[in-house]
């Protein structure tokens, strides 16, 4: 048999049986799990590679879980488990997270609860952490927040930092009214110019002062 026959012997260089590219590589979270490893103890690992990085709520860990392709029954007996042992405790977190981000960051109330929703936190444990933030801690906080600020803010006219101090208190969550009294306080302590025109300021025209959107001191 030869060429004449339609018949063409095989070039060396012609990939053989079984060979062709390699595969192309994936990730660790990108490879399916084999199918013979025990969904128990797959969920075990993530939870736990979950919580070496941070505390977590159980609905953050029923979601990874749930990514992962865990199947419901088996995702909640675990989380049941680590429930039980404290590995997983959602009023620890919401309390911790308020401390952490209140005094830390001198987030609002407002603002706190509604990260912790966001986290799948019950509303009970919720309103049960932020009873640790009274509205004189809210007050507090607010104000050394806005004297921090104006120290390190660049000179400006009573009117533009006013606006700029007000508007990042709006953007922490501090409620409007709250917000512009602190403001007013502190500014009425800096001197006589400011003391003056925090006198003339109008605690219900807040519209245009809350709603300042341009702020080079956050």
């Amino acid at each position: 048999m030869g060429p004449e026959d339609g018949y063409q012997p095989a070039d060396p260089r012609d990939p053989q049986p079984g060979e062709g590219r390699r595969p192309s590589r994936q990730s660790r979270s990108e490879r399916p799990e084999p199918e013979s490893r025990d969904p128990a103890e797959l969920a075990r690992e993530i939870c736990l590679r979950q919580l070496a990085v941070r505390p977590r709520t159980r609905a953050e860990l029923a979601t990874a879980l749930r990514r992962r392709g865990i199947p419901a029954e088996v995702a909640d007996e675990v989380l049941d488990r680590y429930d039980d042992v404290g590995l997983i405790d959602d009023a620890a977190f919401a309390r911790a997270w308020v401390t952490s981000r209140h005094h830390g960051r001198g987030l609002a109330r407002r603002t706190l609860a509604g990260e912790l929703r966001q986290r799948g936190v019950d509303s009970e444990l919720v309103g049960e952490a932020l009873a640790q933030v009274d509205g004189e801690t809210e007050a507090a906080t607010a104000r050394a927040l806005v004297e921090r600020k104006l120290r390190a803010a660049p000179s400006g006219t009573p009117d533009v930092l006013f606006r700029r101090l007000v508007g990042l208190l709006a953007r922490k969550g501090y409620p409007a009214g709250l917000a512009v009294s602190v403001v007013k306080e502190v500014l009425a302590a800096r001197d006589e110019e400011y003391a003056t025109f925090a006198d003339a300021v109008d605690p219900d025209a807040l519209t245009d002062l809350v709603g300042e959107a341009d702020d080079p001191m956050r």
